[in-house]
């Protein structure tokens, strides 16, 4: 009979408590511990059937919430303050800090979005020994079609701060975009969506090129030429700061698989 799936809530860096979910392999020894690193504003439950897939395949797989998202989120996010910076070396370094103590299989990531900004976020990266990530860019506009230029610039300087000054957080569910999301994450990441190279054009962070450029292990880097957020040509603007690991692009078209989109 396989071993249940398992609520673990891990003391973040910092203290705060991050809901984690464990789905435990389905076999009697796990080839690796893997964490799914979600996308913005995305909650765990959406990874829900790829971990249980993961674990069928003989994977510990381990799904989270970011502070502010999910099981992980307080009761009001009005005045409620986190961002990127948070959840990568606070919130999901904490999870590596948990699996490092568990045994001895290594520990791999599946990023999808923001999942592939967070390896190089890490103060832990040493311990990953490999990522696949999907969907991830450098978030500027100018990497967008036409269209969702126009509507991702109304976002960041319309609607979202209209939303935000009235709900004091950005109700990212009221666009149909995911979770509602803190105010101060909402406004940082405005500010480095300005940036065609996202946050390594913000002098404030220069520290993280040097963090990334450190990370020397494989990556597979997937991204759909329909995706209008995060395109091809924005996957290679932002996965150049990988410049030390193994990485790998890979492109992949609906009309690939017989599909519209």
């Amino acid at each position: 009979m396989p071993n249940p799936i398992k609520s673990v809530t891990i003391a973040a860096r910092d203290g705060y408590p991050v809901g984690t979910t464990m789905f435990p392999a389905t076999t009697e020894t796990a080839l690796a511990r893997l964490i799914v690193a979600g996308a913005t504003g995305v909650p765990q439950q959406f990874y829900r059937r790829f971990a249980q897939y993961a674990a069928d395949k003989s994977f510990e797989v381990w799904t989270m919430d970011y502070r502010g998202v999910g099981l992980s989120k307080p009761p009001s996010l009005r005045g409620f303050k986190a961002d990127f910076l948070d959840w990568g070396g606070l919130d999901l370094a904490a999870v590596v800090d948990h699996l490092t103590h568990r045994s001895e299989a290594p520990i791999v990531m599946v990023g999808h979005s923001f999942g592939g900004h967070a390896l190089g976020l890490l103060p832990n990266a040493n311990r990953i020994a490999g990522l696949v990530t999907f969907a991830t860019g450098a978030g500027w506009h100018g990497w967008m079609p036409p269209l969702e230029r126009i509507r991702v610039l109304l976002l960041w300087f319309v609607f979202g701060p209209i939303v935000v000054r009235y709900k004091g957080y950005l109700a990212w569910s009221a666009f149909g975009m995911g979770e509602d999301l803190p105010k101060g994450l909402f406004y940082q990441w405005r500010h480095w969506c300005r940036l065609p190279h996202y946050f390594f054009d913000d002098p404030s962070m220069d520290y993280l090129r040097r963090q990334f450029s450190a990370i020397k292990i494989p990556i597979l880097a997937i991204n759909a030429t329909d995706d209008r957020w995060a395109p091809p040509t924005s996957r290679d603007a932002f996965m150049k700061a990988y410049q030390n690991a193994f990485l790998e692009s890979m492109t992949i078209s609906p009309e690939d698989y017989g599909l519209s989109s």
